[in-house]
């Protein structure tokens, strides 16, 4: 593909004049276009060293409002960011609907300087692509404006531009022993390169090669790349509020009325909860015995999380009532306040509702060696959002496969992932709801809304059916709580944990061990 780009195209100055005068304006005004659709907008510039990223990203913020972009530079990751997936630091960097995040260098790096430098294993670029892959359609899907730019230039046109900035002292710091040693094995990199766009230049995110060797002409074909992507998508969503407009509807109304997916078969009719035998109890006697046991156990094993460096997420859901603040207090009752963070989840909040649904749950997660338990989950998405209707169908839908890659990038990061569902059954419910209203102390955990749920028992039951079964995997399974007796729920989630710690640890140290032979 690169070997291929003639690098030679120039553009006269005349002629650049004509269609910056033209360009730069309407740039200007599909900013204010953006802001006013509410479109979130991520500019990611790739390109061989010296090909002119900051120039060109300099050129480009020139026709817009500085209120309304910002600029994002990624080099080395730092400590903090060396301890999160790595797609992480730029979840953390996502744009508000309405605003443009550009960068320079990008999530690429990962499959492209690292890995030249030896950094990023042949099994970790394999796991980056399919991270990258998915991140880039999840943002899509949900109306970020994706534009991806590679400024090519060829060898002899970067060791020139090398040499140029190493013969000024105040431009020789630009320079680093990598650049240099990128151009010395260029073919290398190019095949890396080369390889990068392939396997990343999709319909919904596809790049866009500029030739770089004269800077005029990839001043101009960059501002034409943005103008006509920005201008496509507002068509987009105009036509989009036109039809709907027309029958009468919303736009996510119109969205709603997408067919069920296939696999909304018998299969996704059948019921896991029915399945948990909720006669499971234990007495009080025993349920003393064996937390105490469990949670010096969990006391210690937190400390070796630490030392080892592994991060757990934790996540909770249930029905109102079901036990979720029970038992994660029993969980953390003995753990090192320092080491963990429960965040109760509750309805997104203006900021949180002007980014992606999971960009809230990707902020919070957990570094190397601590713990994030929540308390409600993203999969809010395929319950209370799903049945109340404040996303459509076809937004709830592909929220399966968005959560499974984002839990995988969890546990490919090295995370211990569990999710507990603590289930009771209606009469339960109802028992402590009464028990809740009649007791002073515990009358602010029920409200009508509570109530109103309730009512709507079917509508929830089929749709954690349909979680459950969807999103169930081996590095993130569902654990169904039989939760009529609550000494014996904690005691499983205790259980649980505490197991899947020790499994990962041993791992851990597995490998530990085969990395010291190596």
């Amino acid at each position: 593909m690169l070997e291929k780009v003639d690098l030679q195209k120039k553009l006269e100055k005349e002629e650049y004049r004509k269609r910056m005068d033209e360009l730069a304006p309407r740039l200007g005004r599909l900013q204010r276009e953006c802001q006013k659709w509410k479109i979130p907008v991520m500019i990611a510039f790739e390109g061989y060293g010296a090909a002119g990223k900051g120039v060109q990203i300099a050129e480009l913020i020139q026709a817009l409002d500085p209120r309304g972009f910002q600029v994002y530079p990624v080099k080395n990751e730092t400590e903090e960011e060396k301890m999160h997936p790595f797609l992480w630091r730029f979840w953390t960097k996502m744009p508000a609907k309405g605003r443009i995040a550009i960068y320079d260098s990008s999530w690429y790096r990962k499959v492209l300087v690292d890995r030249f430098d030896g950094k990023t294993s042949d099994k970790e670029t394999e796991q980056a692509y399919r991270s990258i892959c998915s991140f880039e359609e999840q943002l899509t899907a949900d109306g970020m404006v994706l534009i991806k730019i590679f400024l090519a230039i060829d060898k002899k046109e970067q060791k020139k531009r090398l040499e140029k900035l190493l013969d000024s002292k105040e431009t020789a710091w630009r320079v680093s022993k990598g650049d240099l040693e990128r151009n010395q094995h260029f073919k290398r990199y190019q095949d890396m390169n080369e390889e990068m766009l392939l396997r990343t230049d999709t319909a919904y995110a596809p790049w866009h090669i500029v030739e770089a060797t004269d800077r005029k002409f990839a001043t101009a074909k960059i501002y034409s790349i943005v103008v006509q992507m920005l201008e496509s998508k507002i068509a987009e969503l105009a036509e989009a509020a036109r039809r709907a407009a027309q029958a009468d509807m919303t736009v996510k109304e119109m969205d709603d009325q997408v067919p069920s997916a296939s696999v909304e078969d018998q299969l996704l009719k059948e019921s896991v909860l029915t399945k948990a035998d909720l006669s499971l109890s234990c007495t009080k006697e025993e349920y003393k015995e064996k937390l105490k046991k469990l949670q010096d156990k969990l006391q210690k094993l937190h400390g070796e999380l630490y030392r080892h460096r592994i991060p757990v997420v934790l996540g909770f859901e249930g029905w109102d009532a079901g036990g979720k603040g029970g038992a994660i207090k029993r969980l953390t009752q003995k753990m090192d306040p320092r080491g963990y963070v429960v965040h109760p989840t509750a309805s997104p909040n203006d900021i949180e509702k002007a980014h992606h649904y999971l960009w809230r749950f990707w902020t919070d997660m957990p570094k190397a060696g601590h713990v994030t338990i929540f308390d409600r989950t993203w999969y809010g998405r395929v319950m209370v959002e799903r049945i109340e209707g404040f996303c459509s169908k076809k937004e709830w839908q592909r929220a399966y496969k968005e959560i499974n890659d984002m839990e995988r990038d969890l546990a490919e990061a090295g995370a211990v992932v569990l999710k507990f569902w603590m289930q009771i059954d209606k009469d339960e419910q109802a028992r402590r709801f009464k028990e809740r209203q009649e007791n002073p102390e515990k009358q602010w955990k029920i409200t009508e809304e509570d109530w109103r749920n309730r009512e709507k028992w079917d509508q929830y039951e089929e749709a954690v059916n349909e979680m459950l079964i969807r999103t169930s995997s081996p590095y993130a399974p569902w654990i169904v709580v039989e939760g009529n007796c609550k000494y014996y729920a904690r005691i499983k989630v205790l259980e649980t944990v505490v197991d899947a710690i020790e499994k990962r640890l041993e791992e851990k140290k597995q490998e530990e061990k085969g990395q010291k032979k190596a």
